[in-house]
């Protein structure tokens, strides 16, 4: 019951009925901001939100330590519980994380190579995971090439990837190039405001969407549709 109110008094909620249904199974989605701004913030909810739908979700990094991002859903979990006033907490954190892998790769690496093959292995053991959170991504992936290996991959196995990527931009072309950013089904992108953090869609599945009314607690950094 405590998961389910989670999931039904989520911003995710809003976030989804202004980009048309969100992303969905099969689909790439771009967060992107200049540096610091939140980005990690964002994937983790969205990480949560699935997880709280008994989603098993893979997180992979490339700038922080595992323990840096545990932290991170620690740190999400307890103040999305403390503002909604829910009791049971820990043992719902303690259930929906079960389905939370944690890969963190060299910036070095191939990304889109080694993420696939990983996921592969994982499935072949049983691990299928509704959702792939990529924070921290080396530029290098993003050749249409690359990107198409990936969605590729997402079609076949059933399951929505979100990358973050560092840019303040907001012509989509201009960041990813048109080849790329045709593969990319949706980018939010956050921008700096006096006193929030504010979402602004740049894509959503080719289609024209208003500004949509979710922003960052600057202090919490959790979104919020009030």
């Amino acid at each position: 019951m405590v998961k389910q109110e989670l999931v039904d008094r989520s911003p995710v909620r809003s976030f989804e009925k202004a980009t048309n249904g969100g992303l969905k199974a099969g689909e790439i989605g771009v967060l992107t901001s200049r540096k610091g701004l939140g980005k990690t913030s964002v994937l983790v909810q969205f990480g949560l939100d699935m997880l709280l739908q008994d989603k098993p979700v893979v997180h992979v990094s490339f700038n922080q330590h595992s323990d840096n991002v545990i932290t991170w859903y620690e740190d999400i979990f307890s103040e999305m519980t403390k503002k909604k006033n829910l009791a049971n907490a820990d043992e719902v954190k303690d259930e929906v994380i079960r389905n939370r892998i944690i890969l963190n790769f060299s910036p070095d690496s191939i990304a889109a190579e080694r993420i696939t093959r990983t996921l592969k292995a994982l499935a072949e053991g049983g691990t299928k995971p509704a959702g792939v959170i990529i924070d921290g991504l080396n530029s290098k992936v993003f050749t249409a090439s690359e990107l198409k290996a990936l969605k590729t991959y997402a079609v076949e196995a059933g399951l929505s990837i979100w990358f973050s990527y560092n840019s303040d931009e907001e012509d989509v072309n201009k960041i990813f190039g048109s080849e790329v950013a045709a593969e990319i089904n949706t980018v939010i992108h956050l921008e700096q405001k006096p006193d929030v953090i504010q979402m602004k869609v740049l894509k959503a599945h080719n289609t024209e969407v208003q500004n949509i009314n979710l922003k960052l607690d600057s202090k919490t950094l959790l979104l919020s549709d009030k």
